[in-house]
């Protein structure tokens, strides 16, 4: 009997650590972010991607609109994209709190730039500088 028990309980912690939520650990620095972003959005975890992302309703419009996109790749391309590097070129220190990461992935090699921001002490990306260029 005490064997049930101990068997039920292993597969109730089992189930219940599976099923929750994913833990992330904060971004030390603009480079961490940046690298914790792509990620995300390059392994289709998008939940991580926001995790890195700063919130407000233009990211998150910017952040569905590469899920769309992703979403409707086909499972070659995903799979290429999960097993793909990130190439950081440059971090470019505008100051103290704002960087601009230029980087591309070694899947398709375009370049691409996101600017990471620091803001109530912690790293996060600002995808309005990827779409619109603007500071």
């Amino acid at each position: 009997m005490r064997i049930i028990k101990l068997t039920i309980y292993f597969f109730f912690i089992l189930f219940i650590s599976c099923n929750a939520n994913k833990k992330f650990t904060k971004a030390e620095n603009a480079l961490d972010a940046a690298r914790e972003f792509i990620d995300g959005c390059l392994q289709g975890d998008f939940e991580k991607a926001e995790y890195f992302m700063l919130t407000d309703d233009v990211n998150n419009q910017y952040l569905q609109q590469e899920k769309k996109l992703f979403d409707q790749k086909n499972a070659e391309t995903k799979k290429q994209l999960k097993e793909c590097s990130i190439i950081i070129n440059e971090d470019a220190v505008l100051n103290d709190s704002i960087h601009i990461i230029n980087y591309k992935n070694s899947f398709d090699k375009k370049p691409h730039a996101l600017k990471t921001v620091l803001r109530n002490n912690v790293w996060q990306v600002d995808l309005k500088y990827t779409f619109n260029g603007n500071l």
